[in-house]
């Protein structure tokens, strides 16, 4: 039986490739200044709470962002859990990809069925793998654990243990999502959006992970 009893999913912070208005999944775009102060304001808002287990995925806004927010270099790198591959649409705005693929724009704003990101990954291909990352998670002995990945992978997670879809458009960048555990299944406890910047930086040794 799983020990773990809380999870929190971070999305991580701006990036260099803007991934405040651009399409970046496959593409290994790094944290801005902005996106790493905004991983100190996550740190800042755990106060003295630690985790069991920090992870990330293998891409460096992720793990770099978990090394901040879990004032720790010991990022565990848990490669189903990066982002979905958009494709055609890597690195694209919501403008430009209207204008470029106009028909399967409106089929992805429509929720079409049987829609996909063009030459991109098979969604029901990475939500197995990003399955088959959380139950490894799951079987790992840890109690509480931090997840700093994407929004899709946020999403993917939160909505398998919960059953249940979270409100559209959740999370913004660096913003949380909470999950506690009960005798009746997964909870949705607190849903913060991204925090303030803040001063205070954490001591870290930056450290790409392992292949």
């Amino acid at each position: 039986m799983s020990r773990l009893r809380r999870i929190v999913l971070v999305r991580h912070g701006e990036t260099e490739g803007e991934s405040s208005t651009r399409f970046h999944g496959a593409g290994d775009v790094a944290l801005s200044a902005e996106g790493e102060a905004q991983m100190r304001a996550v740190a800042a808002s755990f106060g003295p709470t630690r985790f069991d287990r920090v992870i990330a995925s293998p891409l460096q806004r992720s793990w770099r962002a978990a090394q901040i927010a879990g004032h720790t270099d010991a990022v565990r790198v848990e490669a189903d859990f990066r982002e979905i591959d958009f494709g055609r649409w890597e690195g694209l705005t919501k403008q430009e990809i209207e204008a470029s693929d106009p028909v399967l724009y409106e089929d992805w704003q429509n929720k079409t069925a049987g829609f996909e990101f063009p030459n991109g990954e098979p969604r029901g291909d990475f939500r197995a793998r990003v399955e088959a990352g959380l139950d490894r998670l799951l079987d790992s002995g840890a109690g509480t654990a931090l997840v700093v990945v994407h929004k899709g992978v946020v999403r993917t997670i939160a909505e398998k243990l919960l059953g249940a879809p979270l409100e559209e458009g959740t999370p913004d960048l660096a913003g949380q999502v909470e999950l506690y555990k009960e005798s009746d299944g997964w909870k949705l406890g607190r849903v913060g959006s991204n925090p303030a910047a803040v001063d205070s930086t954490p001591s870290l040794q930056v450290e790409a992970p392992a292949a």
